[in-house]
This record gives structure tokens, sequence and C-alpha cells, in this order.
């Protein structure tokens, strides 16, 4: 499907499919929306030594870059292993034109930023020192079959249920339940009832926390 490049209102882009009516982030600030959701709410909560991050979906790849850029604020003596699954990898002019390592101020992002982009698909690559990332080009669903370390954080960052309902229904998240540890961390922009209803027979402590700007709540939810 057609994609366009459109800017939020916190100066940062995503990227918008018209057939759908959907932009792959909120047009209230996507690197806002990051930073709020996955960042305060998701990677600040974790203090394992080794932290297994499984991302849903890759997307822009503004996820990764934000994750990382809070892993050069600390004294990096812990590890991060990060996995995201995307079908639809963005293109290369997409990847140029977002040009998300110019919302930093740590100049060595834009390097980590082509590094992103560039690595190989299905191969685990060391980004720095401490943070490796594996890109998993796959439909979601098949990730029941792929063999992953136990994940301790999961970006629940899939387009909204308006547009793809099947990504917010029980059998998806019985298998990202699956390939969580106990105690492991999910958060993610949604609030919706039904999701929450649903973690909770999955035998998770759902929490409704405030959401990012434009958003009045999000969901964090911890396996138990």
């Amino acid at each position: 499907m057609k994609r366009e490049i459109k800017t939020t209102k916190d100066g940062s882009k995503t990227l918008f499919i018209n057939e759908l009516n959907e932009n792959y982030h909120s047009q209230h600030g996507a690197l806002q929306e990051a930073e709020h959701v996955f960042i305060k709410n998701g990677l600040n909560l974790i203090n394992n030594y080794e932290i297994n991050i499984l991302e849903l979906g890759f997307g822009t790849g503004l996820n990764v870059l934000v994750t990382i850029n809070e892993y050069l604020k600390t004294d990096k003596n812990h590890i991060i292993n990060y996995f995201s699954l995307e079908k639809y990898p963005i293109s290369e002019f997409e990847i140029n034109d977002l040009a998300y390592f110019e919302l930093f101020d740590n100049p060595e992002l834009k390097n980590m930023y082509q590094k992103i982009h560039t690595s190989d698909w299905g191969k685990s690559i060391e980004i720095i020192n401490g943070f490796n990332l594996t890109k998993i080009q796959c439909d979601f669903f098949e990730l029941k079959t792929i063999d992953l370390p136990k994940i301790n954080l999961v970006y629940y960052d899939c387009f909204g249920a308006r547009v793809q309902p099947d990504l917010w229904e029980k059998p998806l998240f019985e298998i990202v339940s699956d390939k969580m540890d106990v105690h492991g961390l999910l958060t993610t922009y949604s609030s919706k009832g039904s999701v929450r209803r649903i973690l909770e027979e999955l035998n998770f402590k759902v929490e409704k926390k405030q959401g990012p700007p434009g958003k009045r709540e999000m969901i964090n939810a911890i396996k138990l």
C-alpha cells in the first residue's frame, strides 16, 4: 500500500497509509509517544542485567532508536537483546527522509540509525557494545514458530484495531504471552477494554496508565 511521510505535532515524522487512513505513530507526536509508552512505561521499569525485548512491529525503527538513546544514557553495564518483527519493511527512501537521528542531540545516533536499517534481516547484529538487534521479517502470527529467549519486555506496537482487529484479539496475545518470562512486562498505547480483559484472562496483572499526548490512557500488563 502507498505510504506518505507526514510531520507530527512534536516535529517528528511518521508514515501515513492512505488506503487505511492510518498513521504509523500518533499525529500528536511520534517521538513523544515512543518515549512515553515504551521507555518511560516500559524499558525504565525493567531492572534485569540482561533484557530481552520483543517488538511488534519494527515499522520505521523509531522504537529501536529511542531504546538505544536511553541505553546510551546509562552506565551500559547491562545487555539488551532486541527482537523486532515486521512483515513489510519500509524503503531506503523512507528511511533517509524520516531521518530520526536528527531528533536527538547525540551525533553517534546517525551511524546507529543507518546500522539499524541496513543490518541483515534474520541475523543478530551488535549495534553497539551491549545492544544486539535481530530484525525478523514475518507475519506476527509466525512468532509462534520462532525460537526466542524468554522475553522480559514487549513493545506491543501493532496498527490499531480499527484497521487490523485480529492483532488485538486473544490468539496473538496468547502467542506473545507464551514467549514471555514470568513477571515480564507488556506495554502498549492501547487502552481498549477488550484488550484489558484478554490480558487478564491470560493471567496478566493489568494497569491503566496515563497515555501519551493526545491519548488519555494506555496499558501496562505484567505476566503472573
